[in-house]
């Protein structure tokens, strides 16, 4: 069962820290109001009730006994909206550590924990706002009304403390028995949860698809059968939230009415005065409401706890890599003539072998260098080591640079990334414009994309600054423009668009073909000022005459001295290629220092076995 507060999200998240020192502070403040006002009524009311005073008499303290009320009240209104304010920071700051976290994982978590993170990152994550703004106040009520309100009511009965003292420890002890039953059914709610957001994911990426074959209604059956079993998880914590209300209210009362009897005896007998007995008896219900509230708030904020779990599951998971050195590179590097791979091994996942495995090779400026295998042996996943996402577990990545040999593992991301860009199969494309996603931040490269590609190439012919140079830089950019379209085939696609560049798209593309879609990511690469392009089956989606012009594009950016490497299948893109890596899949080499060594100076035995690796599986093929 999850704490009732992770003291993780006070590390975490720095909203969560503020919020809960305010909430102290209102806490001790509600507190004082509590005690203060059950006093003064008990004083107000006991000289009425035994004649001693009159009604006119008692007015003022019964206005201080209303005023402690509003405060009360005031303080209440306060704690709420500063809670609401914190819960939606918070959720904030732990969706951008989710998702920076899990980019940083790298491709190969993602491919398996990408729709679950989805899904808490959305709607998930957003079940801590319950947490925030009932449970955790409340919670924190009870750390500080209840032993204080309980130490006044010692101070004035003795008997009713030790009364209300013996019933409490039933209340956390059946609020922990219920506790155990709802955890398992909100983690029960939250998976079914997440198996039906996966499963929308899927059917809506694929839905095209099967909308083409006439299958778009075949996954209905399991939708709903998913959407029938997250009915079921939330109706059964439901009926344990509803149950275990009502055992809590049920021992509550019982305390109440065990010191009630109590007080009611000793006053018959005398042995107690009407004005102790009052406030003894105002302030044993306050005892217990924050205990009853916290019983009744934690149903509502168990998908919350469940959620936070999940989040620190996720950030708590070390990143790929011995040492991580995915997170270890700092060193900025200059600018890179080529990229070679250099015995590079990465186990695939849990199978008990690597993919690719022992591969060597060296993609250079000027040519175009083809990946090819077959499916599965690894060709993705060079490319993912080459732009640095993906950390090797046998052999290096180096870059190439005038001042040297660099391994990629000590480099800023960003440097390189600067450098390079990234076209996959389906590329990332976000709402917007087509210009705004050829010119501006897109992530549709690594690094999360340059906002000046055309501005580099048109800052080459004139200067805004100058008399001129804007009209010189806008007409540039435009020229900048067209050609990589022309050289793309997506000036064809403009022509049938009214708007032509400033035509909106939906996220993903939305609006344009597959093809369309592939074309304008290539016509972004190649307004890049990068040195290196990586293309993932460039001439996919694309029909006979589109891939012969793609592929005319592909060698007149090589001409133009870019490194062009590219991830082929296909016989044409293949025979375009300069120089051909082969890729393959393997048994990783067992080595004296573990898998993943990336030290320069290696042993003679490392030697010895890189030296025998490069006779005899050497995998490149050179044209």
């Amino acid at each position: 069962m999850s704490k009732p507060f992770d003291p993780r999200l006070l590390r975490r998240a720095h909203a969560a820290r503020t919020y809960v020192l305010l909430t102290a502070v209102l806490t001790v403040a509600m507190t004082a109001c509590v005690v203060a006002g059950a006093i003064l009524l008990a004083r107000a009311v006991a000289p009425v009730v035994t004649g001693a005073a009159t009604l006119g008499q008692v007015l003022p303290q019964i206005a201080w006994v209303g005023a402690l009320f509003v405060v009360r009240a005031g303080l209440s209104a306060v704690s709420e909206s500063v809670a609401h304010r914190s819960a939606v920071r918070v959720i904030t700051e732990l969706r951008e550590q989710v998702l920076v976290h899990s980019a940083s994982l790298g491709p190969r978590w993602l491919a398996t924990y990408a729709a679950d993170t989805a899904t808490l990152a959305t709607r998930g994550i957003e079940a801590l706002e319950p947490y925030f703004v009932r449970y955790l106040p409340q919670l924190l009520l009870t750390a500080v009304l209840t032993p204080a309100v309980l130490a006044v009511i010692a101070g004035l009965d003795v008997v009713s403390a030790i009364t209300i003292g013996v019933t409490i420890p039933l209340i956390p002890l059946f609020m922990w028995l219920v506790g155990v039953a709802t955890q398992k059914y909100a983690a029960d709610r939250l998976a079914a949860l997440s198996r039906l957001g996966s499963q929308l994911l899927d059917l809506i990426a694929g839905l095209p698809t099967l909308q083409a074959f006439g299958r778009a209604l075949g996954p209905v059956r399991r939708v709903r059968e998913l959407a029938d079993a997250t009915r079921r998880t939330t109706m059964a914590t439901l009926r344990v939230a509803f149950l275990s209300g009502a055992v809590l209210e049920l021992l509550a009362s019982l305390s109440v009415a065990m010191v009630a009897v109590g007080v009611g005896l000793r006053l018959v007998y005398g042995e107690l005065d009407l004005t102790t007995g009052l406030a003894v008896l105002i302030l044993a219900p306050e005892v217990l409401l924050p205990l009853r509230q916290v019983g009744v708030h934690f149903h509502a904020a168990a998908d919350g706890v469940a959620a936070a779990d999940q989040v620190h599951t996720i950030l708590d998971t070390p990143l790929p890599g011995p040492d991580n050195p995915a997170a270890a590179g700092t060193r900025p590097v200059g600018a890179v003539t080529a990229l070679e791979w250099d015995g590079v091994g990465v186990r695939a996942g849990d199978r008990g072998y690597a993919a690719p495995v022992g591969l060597s090779g060296v993609a250079r400026p000027g040519a175009i260098t083809a990946l090819v295998g077959p499916s599965g042996a690894g060709k993705t996943t060079a490319a993912m080591t080459a732009l640095g996402v993906q950390s090797p577990d046998e052999g290096r990545v180096l870059l190439h640079t005038g001042d040297g040999v660099v391994p990629l593992a000590e480099v800023a991301p960003a440097s390189w990334w600067a450098q390079v860009t990234w076209v996959p199969q389906r590329p990332v494309i976000e709402p917007g414009t087509l210009r705004e996603y050829v010119t501006g931040a897109s992530p549709a490269s690594p690094g999360g994309g340059e906002s000046a590609e055309v501005a580099a190439h048109s800052a080459l012919s004139a200067s805004p600054t100058s008399p001129g140079g804007g009209e010189r830089a806008e007409v540039a950019a435009h020229s900048a423009l067209s050609a990589a379209a022309a050289a793309t085939g997506f000036d064809d696609v403009l022509a049938g668009l009214p708007l032509g560049w400033d035509t909106p798209i939906g996220r993903g593309g939305v609006g344009l073909s597959l093809g369309q879609r592939q074309r304008l990511a290539l016509t972004r690469a190649l307004v890049h000022p990068g040195r290196m392009l990586v293309l993932d089956e460039p001439t996919a989606h694309l029909d006979a005459a589109s891939e012969a012009q793609v592929l005319t594009a592909l060698r007149a950016a090589a001409d133009a001295g870019k490194a062009v490497l590219v991830i082929a299948h296909r016989p044409e893109l293949i025979a375009a290629a300069d120089h051909v890596l082969e890729v393959r899949a393997g048994a990783l080499p067992e080595r004296a220092g573990g898998a993943g060594r990336t030290d320069d100076h290696r042993s003679s035995e490392d030697a010895e076995q890189a030296h025998h690796a490069e006779q005899t599986d050497r995998p490149a093929v050179t044209r």
